[in-house]
């Protein structure tokens, strides 16, 4: 890397936005499910409900990727040294991966140990995510210019992509531990977290991320975008075509396995980031925005709402709500959300301020 190259622009608040945005989603998705009452789940509202709950996933590990570029070429430029920042930023990868086994014995703890033992082992989004980050930096530090980076997170997710719907029908998966092998494929008649197609997701937006952090000014960063608009469209329009033409596989589910799909959602997803780029540069953007501040707390968002939606403290209300009940405590548990995460951050604030100087 050249030390002559202009800076980076640093400050993306409309990545955050987006973010923001999944953390919303997500929380739809929690208590729609955790709480709306049976006779309700036929509705065709509550389908659309879950159609739209099922981009919150793919939207946080898109954007870990792209966060996994962005994070290593700042941490280059800062250094100087290549090969630490891929180090550091897949160190943060196994931290995901860690986390994704705490959360697990919190909810074994919480749930008063009741459930077997080997619900320590199910995969989840935080064990993807942090396997998928480890792996995204290592290739970041393997490859040495932005184009060949671009190329190889693309391969990657094509590849991973593609090899869903055989790795799910094969038989050599079988032979491994269970323990592995359910990071490959979950178990029957389970909808868990697996690295195919999921780490895809997040390798798709490690290879948007390079080209985000090769904007040097405002006017390449605006170009950029619009074509993040146009192509994202595109790709989402090619993919929903493709969805209709014969499959390739012999067994293909469109909804978990199907190449077509997941190429749909990468292209929304580009689409939206381009989108929320857009909207932040709408004249009242300089406003406080909620989106901003969950997106800047997603993570303790998630550890604290899952608990609270499925946990005892709303036994209450799980599976008893009619539909538009269930929208309306959405609206409500959202605004606890916010309200607690900005508690959060203000006490956060106050900690770092009473912090004697280093």
């Amino acid at each position: 890397m050249s030390a002559s190259a202009p800076p980076a622009r640093t400050r993306r608040p409309y990545i955050d936005w987006l973010r923001g945005v999944a953390v919303v989603i997500m929380i739809l998705a929690h208590t729609t499910d955790s709480w709306t009452r049976v006779a309700d789940r036929s509705l065709y509202l509550y389908y659309l409900v879950v159609v739209i709950s099922g981009m919150a996933a793919p939207l946080f590990l898109f954007l870990a990727g792209l966060a996994v570029s962005l994070s290593a070429s700042a941490k280059a430029r800062k250094t100087g040294d290549a090969a630490g920042a891929a180090a550091a930023v897949r160190r943060r990868g196994w931290e995901i991966l860690g986390l994704g086994f705490l959360f697990r014995l919190q909810s074994w703890a919480l749930g008063l140990f009741r459930a077997p033992a080997s619900s320590m082992l199910k995969v989840d989004i935080l064990n993807v995510m942090g396997i998928a980050m480890a792996g995204a930096a290592t290739t970041w530090g393997l490859c040495r210019r932005p184009a060949s980076r671009v190329a190889a997170f693309a391969l990657i997710a094509v590849t991973t992509s593609l090899a869903t719907p055989l790795i799910r029908e094969a038989a050599w998966p079988a032979w491994l531990p269970d323990a592995v092998e359910w990071y490959l494929r979950p178990p029957p008649g389970k909808s868990w977290f697996t690295l195919f197609p999921w780490a895809g997701l997040l390798f798709a937006g490690a290879a948007i991320g390079v080209l985000v952090d090769g904007t040097r000014d405002a006017q390449a960063e605006r170009r950029l975008n619009q074509a993040f608009v146009l192509g994202g469209g595109a790709l989402f329009a090619l993919a929903w075509a493709g969805s209709h033409w014969p499959s390739i596989y012999l067994r293909s589910s469109f909804w978990t396995t199907s190449p077509s799909y997941f190429f749909m959602r990468i292209g929304l997803m580009t689409l939206m980031l381009g989108g929320a780029y857009y909207w932040l540069r709408r004249p009242t953007a300089g406003h406080w925005s909620p989106m901003l501040v969950f997106g800047d707390s997603s993570l303790f968002v998630y550890w604290v709402h899952v608990e609270l939606a499925y946990g005892g403290a709303t036994k209450f209300l799980q599976r008893r709500l009619p539909f538009w009940w269930c929208i309306a405590a959405f609206v409500a548990f959202t605004a606890f959300m916010l309200g607690l995460t900005q508690a959060k951050n203000r006490v956060a604030a106050r900690w770092r301020r009473r912090r004697p100087p280093q």
